[in-house]
């Protein structure tokens, strides 16, 4: 058994490996007893045994129902175990996309069929070599020396499968690994006509897998050829001289029958044992693949105090909470400075900029200046390169993220949606909120009407991404969102943006609610938008912000 193999059967709980011991045992009891109740009824012609041989077959079905019922559950329980380690892993979406999906998928035939077939290939052979040896020594001596011929010829047959399947795996992983980078590049591979290279690329690659998978499928099928020739010969040497035996009247016919309703039985589990090895090969070379990626050694963190954080979790840093203010922080950047990795020119430079508490300060720019930037910096999803972030007289990354952002309200360019009911996207930031406190929330934001228009309301559950509701609604679901949280900081980016006039001055008055006793930075382009701000931004292109007061920004 390979050390992956092994190291699969350590995560099943000992609980289950008992109870799939025991029902191993079990069944190769009743095997033995059903063989015995078969022969006596058809050497002494006695149909007495029939009801307890109905019985017999019905405790085995009984068993074989609870035996993968068991396994499935286990397969399941592994399965989230090792998919949720993986997603607490740092490292590329790419091939870890197919190794959480389809990879740990594969890991359902190693459970719940060669798992029981490996305790049933442990206890029937022992059980049966028992019972031939009382019936028939010769015989069982021929079974004794042949059934190792089955789990030989297994192992010489799957050492090629597996490596086939290593390789065929291999190759699906690089599929999806590049099919996630094309996805993810499709706009610029456009923007340079390189769609039909890709193209080529990938068929290359689908053409490379079929040939794998076809060349694992042909090894797998002989294996079974072999197995079942091993078998049958190896069954025959037993059959052919207890029917001499029998014919010269040297032998009982019940006897002869015992032994040759077991025999088959004997290497039965064993044969099983190479189908589902071979079932299972995938299913091991992709979790052979996951616990190197569990193995390896996490990265250094990029700053001192900063822990590996699962994506999509928030990082906790050493540090106090923040304080809150009456009317919201009081923010300083001092001469901040951020550069994207791999970028050669920095995203943002040199930024200086007050925001006093209870004030609105809208930033503008064209396009690719740092607007968005600056608000991850400000959220803490960004480390500053140079310079600092002051938040109430502390460097933000002194301070715990957790409280931080549970003060702050974002609503982004394209809010997420989850497949969950409105009022449970509504309560993201306070999932304790009440039913009325909902209501009120979007009441303020003005998605009340088209809510209570839904088939069911607030209770209406969501297609993924919001699919099915306009931009103007989904980003006035994240407005509600904002109002329920009721922080003392409030992130707009481009909430406008690509909305029509109705939509944009129905979320404008919205905002405008949102935006009062409140500290607000907002990213803007509109003028209905700049207009809500104390004071106006500017990010040009390669120089410092410059900030422009109210009645400037009226006059430019």
């Amino acid at each position: 058994m390979k050390p992956t193999e092994r190291r699969l059967l350590t995560l099943v709980p000992r609980r289950a490996q008992g109870t799939l011991a025991a029902c191993a045992v079990a069944q190769a009891c009743l095997i033995v007893l059903q063989a015995d109740l078969l022969a006596r009824m058809i050497a002494h012609r006695d149909l007495g045994p029939l009801p307890w041989l109905a019985a017999v077959a019905a405790v085995r079905g009984a068993l074989t129902w609870t035996v993968q019922a068991r396994a499935a559950r286990v397969a399941a329980r592994v399965k989230t175990g090792l998919r949720a380690e993986l997603l607490d892993r740092p490292g590329p979406a790419g091939g870890r996309i197919t190794l959480v999906t389809r990879g740990l998928d594969a890991l359902d035939p190693f459970f719940t069929g060669y798992l029981p077939s490996l305790s049933a290939a442990v206890a029937t052979p022992l059980l049966v070599l028992v019972r031939l040896a009382v019936a028939d020594w010769r015989s069982a001596l021929v079974v004794l020396v042949t059934l190792p011929l089955i789990p030989v010829f297994g192992a010489l047959v799957g050492l090629r499968t597996a490596e086939l399947t290593r390789r065929q795996w291999a190759v699906l992983h690089r599929i999806g690994a590049h099919f996630h980078d094309v996805l993810a590049g499709l706009p610029t591979l456009r923007a340079h006509a390189r769609t039909r290279h890709q193209s080529e690329v990938l068929t290359g690659l689908a053409r490379e897998h079929r040939r794998a998978t076809v060349g694992a499928l042909r090894v797998a099928f002989l294996s079974s050829l072999v197995l079942e020739l091993v078998a049958a010969l190896s069954v025959a040497l037993v059959a052919v001289p207890v029917g001499l035996r029998l014919l010269n009247g040297s032998l009982a016919l019940s006897t002869a029958l015992v032994v040759l309703l077991l025999t088959p039985e004997a290497f039965l589990p064993l044969r099983a044992l190479g189908a589902r090895f071979h079932a299972s090969a995938e299913g091991v070379a992709a979790a052979e693949q996951a616990f190197e990626v569990l193995d390896a050694p996490l990265p250094a963190p990029a700053r001192p105090g900063r822990t590996p954080v699962r994506p999509g979790r928030t990082p906790v840093r050493p540090g106090r909470a923040p304080v809150r203010s009456a009317n919201g922080p009081h923010i300083v950047f001092e001469n901040v400075a951020y550069r994207y990795p791999g970028s050669a020119e920095a995203a943002v430079s040199g930024f200086d900029l007050e925001i006093r508490p209870g004030e609105r300060v809208a930033l503008a720019g064209p396009s690719g200046v740092g607007k968005s930037t600056v608000l991850r910096l400000l959220l803490g999803l960004l480390d500053p390169c140079e310079g600092r972030l002051v938040v109430d007289g502390r460097d933000l990354r002194d301070l715990d993220l957790a409280p931080w952002r549970a003060s702050l309200a974002w609503v982004p360019q394209r809010p997420h949606l989850f497949a969950v009911s409105v009022a449970d996207n509504i309560r993201l930031g306070r999932p304790d909120a009440t039913a009325q406190e909902v209501h009120a929330a979007a009441r303020a934001a003005h998605a009340d009407g088209f809510v209570k228009a839904l088939p069911t309301g607030y209770a209406t559950v969501l297609g993924d991404r919001g699919t099915g509701l306009s931009a103007g609604q989904r980003q006035r679901l994240a407005l509600a969102r904002a109002h329920l949280q009721d922080a003392p900081l409030l992130l707009l980016d481009e909430p406008t943006a690509r909305l029509d006039l109705a939509s944009e001055a129905a979320l404008l008055t919205g905002v405008g609610g949102l935006l009062t006793d409140r500290t607000a930075l907002m990213v803007a382009h509109r003028p209905a938008l700049l207009a809500l701000a104390d004071r106006t931004v500017h990010l040009p292109p390669g120089r410092r912000a410059a900030s422009a007061p109210r009645n400037e920004r009226k006059s430019a």
